[in-house]
């Protein structure tokens, strides 16, 4: 399977993008916590989908996608987070929550798949 195909990754992807925008503005405070921290989560989800896809078998491939799926969680999380820190308002972090609920759906539905 080429990673690259995978709507997973392609969503993924899209996600990273939304993030690094969003936590631009971040205070510089942040630049080594909570905005590294997004960001390290962000490009783990599609790393994993990509990484993933090149070993073996499915099995290998499915231990990924749980990686990246642990990456959203934690995305989900940090998100919540920079609105209580008043980092971003809800309004602007409604796209990134609901990119992070495609992401996830997408991954767990690659997963179902793959143990069929």
């Amino acid at each position: 399977m080429i990673h690259k195909d995978l709507d997973a990754w392609k969503e993924s992807m899209v996600l990273v993008k939304q993030l690094y925008s969003i936590t631009k503005p971040f205070p510089s405070h942040e630049q080594f916590g909570l905005t590294s921290q997004i960001r390290r989560a962000a490009v783990s989800v599609p790393a994993n989908i990509s990484e993933g896809s090149a070993r073996k078998g499915n099995k290998e491939f499915i231990q990924f996608l749980y990686i990246s799926l642990g990456s959203l969680s934690e995305l989900d999380t940090l998100v919540l987070l920079s609105i209580d820190f008043e980092y971003i308002t809800e309004t602007k972090s409604k796209a990134v929550l609901e990119q992070i609920t495609t992401c996830s759906k997408l991954v767990y539905g690659l997963i179902r798949y793959l143990k069929k």
